[in-house]
């Protein structure tokens, strides 16, 4: 059987984007910071979003059937940090960013590099996470940006104007 570590070392070498998934719960404004996104389909617009089930957004997400993912800009990474911290308020994470809604009522944040508003419409439990099959409501994008990506446990700018292989 292959080692936790091992795993984990292979996983480190997997850059993703830095998302940020917020919600709107019973209890208020929730949300995390996610590298696990990934596009399903585009008929009808797809996505899955991967929360660790240990996370006290997880149950909240499950109970608002609804999610927004935020995908972040490289300017943004001090909300990527905020949102990853544990035990902090909601006031905390969001008051480093203006914050609106789309669709469904989940907090879409202002200057994204893109937000695309979701309907959950399946939870399935793997492992220690849950995938989350989420039917996009709404979409806002930006004009340009550099992205901000997730590689060998740092966080790092994609620059659009240098990052395509020669």
């Amino acid at each position: 059987m292959l080692d936790k570590q091992s795993y984990k070392e292979a996983m480190a070498n997997l850059g993703a984007a830095v998302n940020v998934i917020t919600g709107h719960a019973a209890e208020g404004r929730v949300g995390c910071t996610v590298s696990a996104v990934c596009s399903v389909t585009d008929e009808p617009p797809t996505l899955l979003v991967c929360i660790n089930r240990s996370s006290q957004n997880n149950a909240a997400f499950k109970a608002a059937g609804a999610l927004c993912v935020n995908v972040l800009s490289a300017d943004q990474r001090g909300i990527a940090e905020r949102f990853a911290t544990k035990n902090i308020s909601a006031d905390e994470r969001f008051g480093l960013a203006q914050w609106d809604v789309l669709a469904t009522g989940a907090p879409a944040l202002r200057d994204a590099l893109a937000s695309l508003d979701c309907e959950i419409v399946s939870a399935m439990e793997v492992g220690t996470h849950t995938v989350f099959s989420c039917t996009v409501k709404a979409v806002r994008t930006a004009e340009r940006g550099d992205g901000l990506v997730y590689f060998g446990r740092g966080y790092h700018r994609l620059n659009q104007a240098t990052s395509a292989l020669r």
